[in-house]
C-alpha cells in the first residue's frame, strides 16, 4: 500500500514552498497551521497537485480545507490512498 510519510511531504513541499522560507516538518510542529509555518496556500495547493501525479489518485478540495496542519493533510491524503488500496 502507498502511504504518504511526513519525510515525503517536507521534500514535496520544499519544492513548491521554498526551502530557505519554510519550517522544518517534524513531529513536534505537525499540529501547527500553514501558514505558521511559512507555507501558503498555493504553496499547499501545488503540493496536493504532485501528489495526485505521484500517486495517481484525485484528492478533492475538502482536502485543502480540512488537512489546515501537516498531520491533518496527512491523514486526509493516507486516508485516499488507503481507501483506493482496498479496492
Amino acid at each position: 500500500m502507498h502511504r504518504l510519510e511526513l519525510a515525503d511531504l517536507t521534500r514535496i513541499l520544499r519544492i513548491w514552498g521554498g526551502e530557505e522560507e519554510c519550517v522544518e516538518l517534524t513531529e513536534e510542529v505537525q499540529d501547527l497551521y500553514w501558514d505558521e509555518l511559512g507555507y501558503d496556500s498555493l504553496s499547499v495547493l501545488q503540493t496536493t497537485g504532485s501528489i495526485e501525479r505521484k500517486f495517481d489518485v484525485l484528492l478533492d478540495g475538502e482536502l485543502l480545507e480540512l488537512g489546515d496542519t501537516p498531520r491533518r493533510f496527512l491523514e486526509l491524503v493516507n486516508r485516499v490512498l488507503g481507501s483506493r488500496a482496498a479496492v
